[in-house]
């Protein structure tokens, strides 16, 4: 059975008609515990990295102008500000996210009629006429 066999127009399996069978991982290949094991290791190393750099930003690393100690966090703050005064946008947009006011990134996907389309975009059409 071919990868669309079976399927509507979209991918969607057509009832009555059995799922194709794929790869299935058993006890004997060990196949499926050690990508099960890897996957665990890489989840510890991220959350310890994530960790590692939390206590860095909390903790004292440097000296401010005023002989006042700071932090990594201040520390990063007061170098991308250094660096938004110098026109870099890049540090702008970090911190602008590290705020919280970062731009939600979303994609909607909708079947529309054409006449509803056609619709609007009259609609636009009329709007930027005036």
């Amino acid at each position: 059975m071919s990868k669309h066999e079976g399927r509507d127009e979209k991918g969607r399996f057509l009832p009555g008609v059995p799922a194709p069978v794929g790869h299935r991982f058993s006890a004997e290949d060990g196949s499926a515990q050690a990508g099960q094991a890897a996957g665990t290791r890489t989840k510890h190393e991220k959350k310890d990295l994530r960790r590692l750099c939390q206590i860095w930003l909390e903790t004292d690393v440097a000296t401010g102008d005023d002989g006042k100690p700071l932090t990594g966090g201040q520390m990063m703050v007061q170098m991308a500000a250094k660096e938004i005064a110098k026109g870099n946008a890049r540090f702008w947009e970090l911190m602008r996210d590290t705020a919280g006011f970062k731009p939600v990134d979303r994609v909607m996907v909708a079947e529309v009629d054409p006449s509803v389309v056609a619709e609007v975009e009259e609609i636009v059409r009329e709007a930027s006429d005036e």
